[in-house]
């Protein structure tokens, strides 16, 4: 038996990767931060033919992780889907606006990672598979505290990656770009002061994208495939327009290239 953990599974990515996994044969629990709105969750899970092991998890929660961990048992593959969003830049974010984004987008990881990892270690396979973003290789106007995690679990994971390779864990890291989901109904906001009129044409151009975004179905087939694999890799984009858009970065050696494109966004 394969086991998986897949966190944030109530809409979006993570409920179609926990369906995608559970379609492989692979064993999946799906944690929510609140099992009584795991409504469309039961129903998608229903509908595919599929069971899911779902359970009540705040990823910000340690206690509550560790717990989970215990009682599962081994993991063969963890995907850190969870995540949370937030519109501002810097000078309008407080102190704990940025720790509620590393708390959700790096340190909750970090923390899932390291609990499973002796786990796979000792057992000699495993797989983490992680959902970052477009934001995650391309910094943003507006974006400053998401894409700041979104940086730093990248740098994490592919610093990890080559530590863990040799006892047989394979991580990996999955980027999204625009992808219609309800991802962007608990980004938080802050008030926009002296930059209203950049951040509306920041926001205006970000519906715009949302307007035409990929599904999460189609988004969370190229998790399912990071995560089952036989030809693992580190990097993956769900869609061409996340390819074209985190190639700006990866190739941008003076970081002109990303700069001359975000600043017209905001024009």
């Amino acid at each position: 038996m394969t086991l998986a953990i897949v966190t944030g599974t109530s809409s979006g990515i993570g409920l179609h990767t926990a369906i995608g996994l559970a379609q492989t044969g692979v064993t999946v629990i799906a944690t929510v931060r609140d099992t009584a709105r795991a409504d469309a969750l039961r129903s998608a899970a229903s509908e595919a033919g599929v069971e899911l092991d779902i359970r009540a998890l705040e990823v910000t929660d340690a206690a509550a992780a560790e717990a989970l961990i215990e009682v599962v048992g081994p993991v063969d593959i963890l995907v850190n889907n969870a995540g949370r969003g937030a519109v501002g830049t810097l000078e309008q974010m407080s102190d704990a606006d940025l720790q509620a984004q590393l708390d959700t987008n790096y340190l909750s990881v970090a923390r899932l990672t390291r609990l499973v990892l002796p786990g796979m270690r000792e057992r000699g396979h495993g797989r983490i598979v992680t959902v970052t973003s477009v934001g995650g290789a391309v910094g943003q106007p507006f974006a400053d505290a998401y894409c700041g995690a979104k940086f730093a679990v990248e740098g994490l994971m592919q610093s990890l990656a080559p530590v863990v390779a040799p006892f047989g864990v394979d991580v990996a890291i999955v980027e999204p770009a625009a992808v219609a989901s309800s991802f962007t109904d608990s980004v938080h906001r802050a008030p926009a002061g002296p930059y209203a009129e950049l951040q509306q044409a920041y926001l205006d151009r970000t519906a715009a994208s949302f307007a035409a975004a990929q599904s999460a179905e189609d988004a969370a087939k190229t998790v399912v495939e990071a995560a089952t694999t036989s030809q693992p890799k580190f990097r993956w984009q769900t869609s061409e327009t996340a390819v074209r858009f985190a190639g700006l970065s990866l190739g941008d050696l003076d970081g002109s290239r990303v700069i001359g494109v975000t600043s017209e966004w905001i024009r």
